[in-house]
């Protein structure tokens, strides 16, 4: 698929749309706004699974230490932390799989705290070389949003971050194998996976919000390929069809080599 077809796709959808393409076997690369800072939604929960990972490495946390859930910690929307009772015990781990997995908004902001909170965070991407990759506020912070206070995320730095963890030089080979492994159980699957059925294993995370969605990963085709998209005040349903026929574009192309 060429660069101009993308670009006159996106042409009819409103808002800030961005796309980052990148062929795994080839190193072809299509990028479309590749590096605009975008507000984040739950794309952030990456970089933060990529800290955690790294803490383990690190050895300030375990997989198997325990936290026990408080009242406070719940938080509405995705998720099922939100449904259980305090006093439940869940691992470092769990936690991790809870983020991804189920996208749940509880399990990030236990771990944003158990980390060291943002600064932390965002010290750790910077020494990852990553500039736009961004932790300014817990998830579902309303207060916080209203006053303008965003994470955000590029579609390049997040395709350079899932290419590494492919390659396994994200923290170690250990580690990236198991965030891969995380993202491959990915519940969501209505935007690049919609089309495929179980075709091929997909490691991605979906983000939305009022007016955002998006959707970045890894798909393991013949060739195997990084896509990711994302939509900032855009037409939500518009954006979706198309991140749906783009990925599916893609994997007949890489397909038919």
């Amino acid at each position: 698929m060429e660069r101009g077809e993308i670009e006159e796709s996106l042409r009819h959808i409103s808002g800030r749309t961005s796309v980052y393409y990148r062929n795994l076997v080839t190193g072809a690369t299509i990028g479309i706004r590749e590096k605009l800072p975008m507000m984040a939604a739950s794309v952030i929960k990456i970089p933060i699974l990529v800290e955690a990972f790294h803490q383990i490495r690190t050895g300030e946390h375990t997989k198997n230490e325990i936290y026990v859930l408080q009242e406070g910690d719940k938080r509405p929307s995705c998720g099922c932390l939100n449904r259980m009772h305090a006093g439940l015990s869940v691992t470092y781990e769990d936690l991790c799989n809870l983020m991804i997995i189920l996208s749940d908004n509880s399990a990030t902001n236990i771990l944003i705290r158990l980390l060291g909170g943002m600064d932390r965070i965002n010290e750790d991407l910077r020494e990852m070389g990553y500039e736009t990759l961004q932790v300014n506020r817990l998830l579902f912070d309303r207060e916080a949003s209203e006053r303008g206070i965003q994470n955000y995320v590029s579609a390049a730095e997040i395709g350079d971050m899932l290419e590494r963890m492919y390659r396994g030089k994200l923290i170690d080979l250990e580690s990236s194998g198991d965030m891969l492994d995380i993202l491959k159980e990915q519940r969501l699957n209505g935007k690049f996976p919609f089309r495929f059925r179980g075709r091929i294993p997909i490691a991605h995370k979906t983000g939305e919000d009022d007016g955002i969605t998006h959707d970045v990963g890894i798909f393991y085709a013949e060739e195997p390929f990084v896509l990711c998209c994302l939509g900032n005040e855009t037409d939500c349903p518009a954006f979706d069809r198309f991140m749906q026929d783009l990925a599916w574009r893609f994997y007949e192309e890489r397909t038919k080599q």
